[in-house]
């Protein structure tokens, strides 16, 4: 039992060895997960990739996962690179503290609503563009209301989706 946790994080660590700094660099860019899948060399599937996009935007601030006026302060995690004593390289985690109060977020309940009737929830996200639902798709939405800056791109999903409900 204990040698599963131990592969596991070992694996996990790897992973993001060989492919971390590279799903973050790309998220940034505004690739979706399943094309960061077919831009990095090491074997990764889109599940995994979700998993360290998740990560990374809930570690960015771009992904909250309560109302944003609880939690005006949001941790920025940052690695820095450092050089030991006899000119080893190692890597030192830095946490700040950044204000979050000027960031607008959009309430997302895709985790639950994929949860509820995934038919109808993949029906209303053919509204989108291909890039827009493959972001939705992408990253693991939790079974809760989570709230999401709003940058270009949801600012776009959330006007479609508002639109279609307007249809309807």
């Amino acid at each position: 039992m204990e040698n599963k946790y131990f592969n596991e994080a070992l694996s996990n660590f790897a992973r993001d060895m060989a492919n971390g700094g590279a799903v973050r660099h790309l998220a940034d860019l505004g690739y979706t997960a399943a094309q960061i899948v077919r831009e990095v060399d090491y074997p990764v599937t889109a599940e995994q990739v979700g998993k360290i996009l998740w990560q990374y935007y809930l570690q960015q601030g771009i992904i909250l996962l309560e109302q944003p006026q609880a939690k005006p302060v949001i941790e920025k995690v940052s690695y820095v690179r450092e050089h030991g004593k006899y000119g080893s390289v190692h890597f030192r985690r830095k946490v700040e503290q950044v204000e979050n109060s000027k960031r607008e977020y959009y309430p997302c309940d895709f985790g639950k609503k994929r949860y509820q009737n995934e038919a109808l929830f993949l029906k209303e996200l053919e509204i989108l563009q291909e890039r827009d639902r493959e972001y939705i798709l992408g990253l693991p939405w939790p079974l809760q209301r989570v709230y999401h800056a709003a940058d270009e791109r949801m600012r776009r999903i959330h006007r479609s989706l508002q639109q279609m409900e307007e249809v309807l």
